[in-house]
């Protein structure tokens, strides 16, 4: 089974997340099937990168991602536009509706220790 996971990246006591598909029984930092996006929680307000249509790929085929991926998604508006995206809509026009929302939320970034 695929999950959509996080796989830590960044230095020690700095961590930053990639944002991926897995197999259900790789290990957290091993091996896996496709990067689809980035998160850092580090900055102020948190920085989201997600690669829309390829998530909706994966969860459309069955992937399933894991709860803190879930909440990441949730706060960045991934998981309305899945459900918009199973009912019918185009994916061109939920992506292009995800960047608009991304360049909004782009303010400047402080990390937490400055």
């Amino acid at each position: 089974m695929v999950r959509i996971r996080f796989r830590r990246v960044g230095l020690k006591g700095q961590p930053s997340y990639r944002i991926v598909a897995a197999d259900k029984e790789s290990p957290r930092d091993g091996r896996f099937l496709e990067i689809l996006g980035f998160y850092n929680p580090r900055t102020e307000p948190a920085t989201i990168h997600v690669k829309e249509d390829r998530v909706f790929h994966w969860m459309k085929n069955g992937a399933l991602p894991t709860e803190s991926v879930a909440q990441v998604f949730k706060t960045a508006g991934v998981l309305d536009r899945f459900e918009r995206f199973k009912k019918g809509e185009k994916v061109e026009s939920l992506v292009a509706e995800a960047m608009e929302a991304e360049t909004k939320r782009a303010a400047p970034l402080r990390t937490r220790r400055e």
